[in-house]
C-alpha cells in the first residue's frame, strides 16, 4: 500500500470518528434517556410487586384474625370491617355468610351479598355465588317462586354452580308442596357427571324422605 493510500485510509477514519462523535453529542442523550426509562421502569414494576405482596399478606392476616375471634357476630364484624375493594371485598363478605347468629346479621349479609351480585365490574363466578349465598339465606323466608326465578340463570348448562343452584330449587319446590318437581330435579342432580359426593349423598337422602326412588340413579 502506498503512502497515499494509507494517508487516504487515515484520512476517511477520522472523518467516520468525526462523524460518530457528533452523533453522539447530538442524540446521545436519547441513549441517557432509554437507558434511564428501562432502570426506573424496572424498579418500578419491582416495588409494585412488592406492594402487592405486602398488601396480599396483611390481607390474609386480617382474614386469619377476624375468623380466629370468639363469637360469630365478631367474626362477621371484622370481616366486614375490613378495608377490600373488588374481588377482595366478595370474598370477605362469602365468608361473612357463614359468620350468623340471627335474623340481623342475616340481613345485613343477604344485603353485602346482594351489592356484590348486582356490581358489575367483578367476574361472574363471584356474582353467580354472591346470589346463590344470597338465596340459600333467603330460603326460609322467600316465597319459593322467588328462589327459583332468581336461580334459573345459575341453572344454564356449563354454569360453574349449577347442580347447587338446582338443589336450592328443588328445596322451594318442596316448601311450594311440589313433591314431583322437587324429585325430577334432584334426578337430575343426581345424573349429572360433575356430581360431588356430599351432593349426592344430600340429594338421595332428599329423594326417599320425599318418597322418590333410586332406582334409577
Amino acid at each position: 500500500m502506498s503512502n497515499n493510500d494509507s494517508f487516504i485510509d487515515e484520512v476517511s477514519e477520522e472523518v467516520r470518528r468525526e462523524r460518530l462523535f457528533h452523533l453522539l453529542r447530538r442524540y446521545g442523550w436519547i441513549a441517557i434517556v432509554v437507558v434511564v426509562l428501562l432502570v426506573g421502569g424496572a424498579a418500578f414494576w419491582e416495588y409494585q410487586r412488592a406492594q402487592d405482596r405486602a398488601e396480599a399478606a396483611a390481607f390474609g392476616d386480617g382474614i386469619v384474625a377476624a375468623l380466629a375471634l370468639e363469637t360469630p357476630e365478631e367474626r362477621r364484624d371484622a370481616l366486614l370491617s375490613m378495608e377490600a375493594q373488588g374481588t377482595r371485598r366478595a370474598l370477605v363478605v362469602m365468608l361473612a355468610a357463614d359468620q350468623l347468629e340471627d335474623d340481623t346479621a342475616r340481613q345485613t349479609t343477604r344485603d353485602e351479598l346482594d351489592a356484590i351480585a348486582s356490581e358489575e365490574s367483578l367476574p361472574q363466578i363471584y356474582r353467580q355465588l354472591a346470589v346463590l349465598k344470597s338465596v340459600m339465606l333467603a330460603q326460609a323466608d322467600t316465597a319459593p317462586e322467588e328462589v327459583i326465578s332468581r336461580l334459573d340463570p345459575l341453572t344454564a348448562p356449563g354454569a360453574p354452580y349449577r347442580l347447587l343452584a338446582v338443589e336450592q330449587q328443588a328445596l322451594a319446590h318442596v316448601r311450594a308442596g311440589d313433591r314431583d318437581a322437587a324429585i325430577a330435579l334432584l334426578g337430575d342432580i343426581l345424573s349429572a357427571d360433575e356430581l360431588t359426593r356430599d351432593l349426592q349423598q344430600r340429594a338421595r337422602q332428599l329423594t326417599v324422605a320425599l318418597g322418590g326412588s333410586l332406582d334409577a340413579t
